[in-house]
């Protein structure tokens, strides 16, 4: 089989070196393609386009940067909401059809992330959870697939809404170069 079709070996050597069981169900970005997939037991289910930070890569807090490493989603918030509903401060404040919200930068769902490496991408400066790093929805879905955020992982609405139903509190979220 092709070795694309796996979960990547990256992400498993992260689980093992933490003594983390990986979950049967496993998220992964590749910054350099702008690709998200998602992995069932180690087999590749889906592709998906999507935009990370237009700033690059980054650990540290202010950085506007997208964590690399091991993550976990955290906190989901949006469930049952329309695409399109705009969130401030993970808060309800309207939808992209109203003017003012028309170039809303997170929208329709939230996947918070929690960093699974101490040092790394949890504690300190580098914890992903306190950078507000999410899996969002954006108002600009012209800009999935190519870099665009401040740091999070954005999602076309149609992919982020089936992806908020299928993935669990607690999934392993893998974001690599």
């Amino acid at each position: 089989m092709n070795p694309s079709h796996q979960a990547p070996e990256a992400c498993l050597a992260a689980c093992a070196r933490l003594n983390l069981q990986p979950t049967p169900t496993l998220f992964t970005v590749t910054i350099s393609r702008q690709t998200a997939s998602i992995f069932q037991d180690g087999r590749l289910l889906a592709l998906f386009p999507c935009s990370t930070s237009r700033f690059g890569i980054g650990q540290t807090s202010g950085s506007n940067c997208t964590p690399l490493g091991l993550h976990c989603i955290a906190e989901k918030i949006g469930a049952g909401q329309p695409p399109g509903t705009v969130f401030k401060a993970r808060e309800i404040i309207g939808h992209i059809s109203q003017p003012e919200f028309a170039d809303a930068k997170i929208t329709t769902r939230i996947l918070w992330l929690a960093g699974l490496e101490p040092g790394f991408n949890q504690g300190g400066n580098v914890d992903t959870h306190d950078r507000y790093i999410y899996i969002h929805g954006t108002a600009d879905q012209s800009s999935i697939g190519q870099p665009a955020s401040h740091g999070c992982i954005h999602l076309t609405d149609a992919d982020l809404i089936r992806l908020f139903d299928q993935l669990s509190g607690g999934t392993m979220v893998w974001i690599d170069r």
